[in-house]
């Protein structure tokens, strides 16, 4: 209940001062602009302003009012440097906020304005004018409590954030409006999943919400609130814009991304939990895989009818995935078993496939000749799908094990029992595969060599369950570790005390038993250009990708190279050469101005002498400059002499230049949606300004009158 003041450097004579009187906690004490003055703010509401005291003698300077606790052998220059620390501060002034049932629960200063911004428990703010404290508004923004509250340098925007539902909100006061504003999922995330072109990311909550993320910018641009009950899976329709999703209230649903809505719900004749989904390549079919009835049900997306339900598993669906020719559907389920069905042959034949424990996810090689499936104990098994025989088999249980719970009884490096992979994604040439789990890692294995290529840790904060690796014996205490009790009736705050807990759940905000969260990953896939991938865990979305904006890597490189030697070579004509000088600089913005400098018409002849070492290199590039830049036809120029000129050794090495391809893939097809786009409204304004000029012939009769005609435009 007290604030204190101290130097961070040694003052000579100096003592902390306190700063005493409030009734509660104090949520945070800042200074004026002009350092005369000081606020804290108490959990109460209570703002205290504290003034330098004045003398009996009220005409003194201030130089004498503030150097009263300064001893005598400081001189002047050092007391006017120190006046903060050498004042004898008072309390000036009393305001109270008066919001009834209510408590302060964050607080920011700015002080070149003077604006104090408080956040309070019942999910309002105010912006109050210090130091008369005048109160500019008072605003609802959530129904959650505000968390954290910052403000801009300019102190312009406010930032508001809620815990409670994951809420991000930043209000422009002047215009009373709002800049932005994002909310997560309620509580974990479950599944995911990328767009075709590799922009956008789906994922699927505990909260029975399913929200589209824009992949560049991090925001969240939609929100579908149709599921009543948790998502389990998300997938989107290889052509289109449709997202199709699974849950457990018994429904598979698909959205349009185009308009925003829900247009059509599958369900089946019995209500059962849909725990997976897949969809056809052609996006005709789609099915699901349910946790109780043992089944996989097919919907046609056109008429919405179920086709047919497959049967055969005899526990619940962990896993679907279609085979990328569309003919071939894999289920893996609880039973140790995968099961592939030729689901659009007369035969409806299935292959099983026998596995020692619980198959976790299962997921087809990009060529659809090789299956993946993850199972219990921590491995990963790959079979040959047209043989019907296993190939291969990682052991990754020691390759994600670490991290230990706080009631596990032994160190991390020995407790690899509960690790296992619950998530797989293939990289767009089958040459890796990535997978996640019941660990705080997440794992990238060479297919070919089964070897493990690169791990990640996906969370550092050690507020959740199994990020430490060591034992702490300070917190363990007679009843056991003190981080396992649950000390919420202790709490200080009525909402944090209440228990709306249910007895043995353990998902759910509302039906958690556990208080604490374990760092885990629930689902991992890569981005069809190959050059991203993402997370879905307890610490929310996580996208790991290879871009940066500038890279400065010294391959190839003399002294003659330099920024200034590769402007001089573009003004001498020389183009070949400053792409050669750029691409070895590795700067972003040197190559973009090297690229751009190429006369249109001598890029044929560029596009067959540039050497092959910088092929992949380039082509990445140009798909990066197709995507954000607008020059379409000389994109699209360099792009076709590429191809042409270096088609036999690009053709020869497709797997390395397989993510490459798709993302001009991905800009070609932006190209063509834009110019249709544009098109598109061409015809129509003029069919409206034909429609408009058509005369009969009492306008023409009008006309050879002189009579003024009006011919909108």
């Amino acid at each position: 209940m007290t604030a204190k003041l101290y130097t961070l450097h040694p003052t000579e004579g100096f003592k902390p001062k306190t700063f005493a009187g409030h009734r509660d906690v104090v949520v945070g004490a800042y200074f004026s602009a002009d350092e005369k003055t000081i606020y804290t703010v108490s959990r109460d509401g209570a703002v205290y302003t504290w003034q330098a005291k004045k003398t009996e003698d009220d005409e003194d300077s201030d130089m004498e009012v503030d150097m009263l606790d300064a001893p005598e052998n400081v001189d002047d220059a050092v007391k006017f440097d120190n006046r903060v620390a050498y004042t004898r501060w008072g309390l000036s002034k009393r305001d109270y906020f008066n919001q009834a049932h209510t408590q302060v629960v964050c607080t920011v200063f700015h002080a070149k304005t003077s604006m104090l911004v408080v956040g309070f428990s019942t999910g309002i703010f105010g912006l109050y004018e210090m130091p008369s404290f005048t109160n500019i508004h008072t605003l609802s923004i959530s129904q959650e409590k505000i968390a954290a509250v910052a403000i801009n340098p300019t102190g312009e925007w406010l930032a508001f954030g809620a815990k409670g539902l994951g809420q991000l909100l930043v209000w422009e006061w002047q215009s009373e409006s709002y800049v932005l504003k994002q909310q997560g999922h309620y509580y974990d995330m479950n599944t995911l999943t990328f767009s075709q072109d590799g922009q956008n990311v789906a994922t699927g909550g505990e909260d029975g919400k399913v929200k589209v993320w824009n992949v560049r910018s991090g925001f969240c641009f939609v929100t579908f609130n149709e599921h009543s009950a948790s998502v389990s899976a998300v997938e989107f329709a290889k052509q289109g814009q449709v997202l199709f999703t699974a849950s457990l209230d018994g429904t598979v649903r698909a959205f349009d991304l185009v308009r925003y809505r829900n247009f059509r719900t599958f369900t089946s004749p019995t209500p059962v939990q849909f725990s997976s989904i897949a969809v056809d390549p052609s996006g005709e079919v789609v099915c699901a895989g349910s946790s109780d009835s043992f089944e996989v049900y097919m919907w046609s997306v056109q008429t919405g009818k179920l086709l047919d339900i497959l049967t055969g598993h005899t526990a619940p669906i962990s896993s679907l995935a279609f085979s990328p020719a569309g003919d071939q559907v894999a289920s893996s389920s609880w039973d140790k078993s995968i099961r592939v069905w030729s689901v659009f042959g007369r035969s409806r034949a299935t292959e099983p496939f026998q596995l020692s424990t619980e198959v976790l996810s299962v997921a087809y090689r990009p060529d659809g000749k090789e299956l993946a499936a993850s199972s219990l104990d921590g491995q990963i098994t790959f079979f040959d799908v047209s043989e019907s025989k296993q190939t291969g088999v990682i052991e990754g249980r020691k390759d994600i094990s670490g991290g230990r719970m706080i009631d596990d009884r032994m160190s991390a490096a020995n407790n690899a029992s509960t690790n296992y992979f619950n998530s797989m994604a293939y990289t767009a040439d089958g040459s890796c595969l990535i997978a996640g789990g019941s660990s705080k890692y997440a794992v990238i294995y060479d297919v070919r060599d089964g070897v493990m290529v690169k791990k990640f840790q996906i969370s550092e904060n050690l507020s959740l369950d199994g990020t430490q690796e060591f034992l702490d014996s300070r917190r363990l205490t007679a009843a056991g570790p003190i981080d396992s009790l649950d000390l919420r009736g202790e709490e200080e705050d009525l909402q944090d005390r209440l228990d709306n807990t249910l007895p043995g759940a353990q998902r759910g905000d509302l039906s958690k038993r556990k208080y604490r969260r374990a760092a885990r990953t629930m689902c991992v896939r890569f981005s069809p250009t190959g050059r991203s991938w993402a997370a879905a865990s307890t610490e929310g979305l996580l996208i790991y990708g290879l871009d940066e904006t500038t890279v400065f890597d010294p391959f190839d490189l003399d002294i003659d190279i330099t920024p200034q030697a590769l402007v001089e070579t573009i003004a001498e004509g020389d183009y070949l050469l400053a792409l050669i000088m750029a691409f070895r600089l590795n700067e972003k913005t040197l190559i973009q101005r090297a690229y751009e400098a190429v006369p249109p018409s001598d890029i044929k002849l560029l596009a067959r002498q540039i050497p092959q070492v910088y092929l992949l290199s380039f082509l990445r590039f140009i798909a990066h400059h197709a995507e954000t830049q607008p020059h379409v036809e000389f994109d699209l120029l360099w792009i076709t002499a590429l191809l042409t000129a270096h088609g036999a050794y690009l053709g020869g090495r497709s797997g390395e230049f397989a993510s490459v391809f798709r993302a001009l893939q991905k800009g070609v097809i932006d190209f063509e949606q834009n110019i249709a786009k544009i098109c598109d409204d061409n015809n129509f304004a003029l069919e409206y300004v034909i429609s408009h000029t058509a005369q009969d012939p009492q306008d023409q009769d009008a006309e050879m009158n002189g009579d003024d005609m009006f011919v909108p435009v």
